[in-house]
């Protein structure tokens, strides 16, 4: 039986982020990497992990084209940052499969949803019935108990625990270690500071912290 080749995939981002986003890929072992994209035209030729940098994100259009790639992942960790890439390559209108990276040692329940482009880290849980959304981030450690919604380009940090039933809006960030109690709503654009201890619904566009969490400040809308 003839074996099946593996797709092309680049990986667009070249930080930390992006190196642990390789290190899943290798170990999903369903993809080939032939190379990355950052956005510093000097670092061209430059290697990460052993894959050089083969292009800007301002000439992504004609590097996915010309090298025939099927897909690949935006290894960013800012949530802005990555939504805008996203859109940039879907205003694109280029054949260009956003795949999802999840770790072997993640642990994904039944009836599960996860979008794509999304990243799973290792040591993460995403309980039963959850749904995640397009361009997150699910970091180590992080725990996202049942039924719970997670919207697009959010980012639930390492170690982060999200009780069942909470529905978090698109853009939104979890931070290091923070805890959100069940059956909770949580606002778009809204930061969740490291170690807090989430008790009540949070609205959009606010930076909250705390044990219990409390707004600190409005955070600008993007």
């Amino acid at each position: 039986m003839e074996e099946m080749k593996t797709k092309d995939i680049v990986i667009i981002g070249c930080s930390g982020h992006a190196k642990v986003v390789i290190d899943i890929i290798e170990r999903q072992k369903q993809y080939n990497i032939v190379g990355l994209i950052d956005k510093d035209e000097t670092r061209l030729g430059k290697e990460v992990l052993g894959y050089k940098i083969i292009g800007t994100d301002h000439n992504i259009k004609a590097l996915i084209e010309k090298n025939k790639i099927y897909g690949g992942i935006i290894a960013i960790g800012d949530n802005q940052k990555r939504k805008e890439i996203f859109i940039r390559i879907k205003d694109c209108n280029i054949p260009f499969k956003f795949v999802t990276a999840i770790h072997p040692e993640a642990q994904i329940g039944k009836d599960t949803l996860i979008g794509d482009g999304t990243v799973i880290m290792a040591g993460a849980i995403v309980n039963p019935s959850t749904k995640i959304g397009i361009q997150c981030i699910i970091n180590t450690n992080a725990s996202v108990d049942h039924d719970c919604s997670i919207g697009d380009f959010c980012h639930i940090a390492p170690n982060a625990t999200i009780a069942g039933n909470v529905r978090i809006e698109e853009e939104t960030i979890v931070g290091l270690g923070a805890n959100v109690i069940n059956n909770l709503k949580i606002g778009k654009n809204t930061l969740i500071g490291a170690g807090s201890l989430v008790l009540n619904d949070i609205p959009d566009s606010v930076v909250v912290y705390g044990n219990p969490a409390k707004v600190i400040r409005k955070k600008a809308c993007k």
